[in-house]
């Protein structure tokens, strides 16, 4: 019974204990609000059941890196595979991504790689004569050759006459053509033999190691300025005045095809005018390379993969892009008027020649670029030459051959503009 009641002792002083501790948090609880005024207790939290996880995120997230990780383990040899979403899909892309190895170039690309390092490491040739070797490629007889004659007269030893007739012997008026006929072979508009024709024209002048730049002329063209001015102008520049632009359209871009890989990859393609002016070290190069010209020889020409690749449009703006892209002007000083948006550029008659035409394409100092696709974006960028903005264009066409006498007539007064 002892143990009985101690137990029953025990269990009420518990109680007690209990209830004091009670009454005293009681009041200390009362006192703390009253001291609180009229700050608002906030309820404690409330138990909600687990909500459903957001599964679509977690998967989601999951497929995207995994397709980051694939990337980057596994790039693209090409770039079709970046377009699935957009164009501007690659270039988000590759900016999130580390940066991979660089590919390893072929045996032939890394041969012609070398050999056209050495020879744009050269020093250039000293010639005690400087000469501009002016090339025209033509069909026959060069309707315009009066007024080249005018354009020449007085500047003997200062230039050299190449010229390629591809249809016709010509028939020369001027003493500066005579004699200056070069062995030639048909040349088709769009086909590889054009390339062919103007790689001919700049191994025969190549040869006369005074000839210091290099000037691509058709019949139709005719000269804008005097030819001290054209000398100078592309005596003393610093860089080839040879078109490269960017054309994501049907005519542009449209015209790449995969069989070009990999030595030419998508990204390096590249459009321009076919007309150019050249340094020699530039012209020694072009005569130099088989590897690009044989891949366009190949893979860029009428119905292959149903496309109208036309290589006089693309192999010297992609060749120079890729290997020597700080040593073009990426743009031409041949005027051509391409307004009326056909196959081919505006031709100018005789009513048209007047002095307020000449004068307004001498006075252009911004070279323009159009893209071909439905967008038709528009690039505007000055003219420079070594480093100053100057006027763009040296020559222009096309001109037929009864605009002679406007022009002869016109010479004195709009080549002094």
């Amino acid at each position: 019974m002892v143990d009985g009641i101690d137990r029953r002792e025990g269990h009420w002083l518990e109680i007690k204990r209990f209830a004091v501790m009670h009454f005293y948090l009681m009041k200390t609880d009362k006192a703390w609000r009253l001291g609180m005024g009229d700050v608002q207790v906030l309820p404690g939290p409330r138990h909600r059941p687990l909500s459903k996880r957001p599964v679509w995120i977690i998967v989601l997230v999951s497929l995207v890196s995994l397709f980051l990780l694939c990337a980057y383990i596994y790039p693209p040899q090409s770039r079709s595979g970046c377009y699935i979403f957009s164009s501007r899909s690659c270039n988000v892309i590759s900016d999130w991504l580390p940066p991979t190895r660089a590919r390893e170039y072929t045996d032939s690309e890394l041969a012609s790689r070398i050999v056209i390092r050495e020879i744009l490491s050269m020093p250039p040739v000293q010639s005690k004569n400087a000469k501009i070797a002016f090339m025209f490629l033509s069909t026959g007889s060069l309707h315009l050759e009066r007024l080249w004659d005018k354009f020449f007269h007085g500047h003997e030893g200062r230039f050299s006459v190449y010229v390629h007739a591809s249809k016709e012997k010509p028939v020369h008026l001027s003493r500066y053509f005579v004699n200056r006929d070069i062995h030639s072979e048909q040349v088709v508009w769009g086909k590889i033999n054009m390339v062919d024709a103007e790689r001919r024209l700049l191994a025969n002048a190549l040869k006369d190691p005074d000839n210091q730049h290099f000037v691509l002329l058709s019949d139709s063209c005719v000269p804008l300025r005097g030819f001290d001015y054209v000398y100078n102008y592309l005596i003393y520049s610093n860089i080839s005045f040879v078109d490269s632009f960017v054309d994501p359209g049907p005519h542009g871009n449209g015209r790449y095809t995969e069989h070009m890989l990999p030595e030419v990859e998508l990204k390096d393609f590249r459009k321009g005018a076919q007309w150019f002016t050249m340094k020699r070290q530039h012209a020694l190069i072009v005569v130099a390379d088989s590897l690009y010209y044989s891949i366009f020889r190949d893979y860029c020409k009428a119905g292959l993969d149903g496309k109208n690749c036309i290589a006089d449009e693309h192999y010297l703006p992609t060749f120079f892009s890729m290997l020597d892209p700080g040593g073009i002007a990426n743009w031409s000083v041949t005027h051509v008027d391409w307004s009326e948006r056909k196959w081919h550029p505006k031709s100018y008659k005789a009513h048209d020649v007047a002095y307020d035409l000449l004068k307004n394409i001498t006075s252009i100092d911004q070279s323009v670029h159009v893209t071909s696709d439905e967008k038709r974006e528009m690039t505007v960028k000055p003219c420079l030459w070594n480093g100053i903005q100057r006027p763009c264009y040296l020559f222009a066409r096309k001109f037929y051959p009864e605009t002679i006498d406007n022009l002869l007539h016109l010479f004195s007064n709009y080549t002094t503009i």
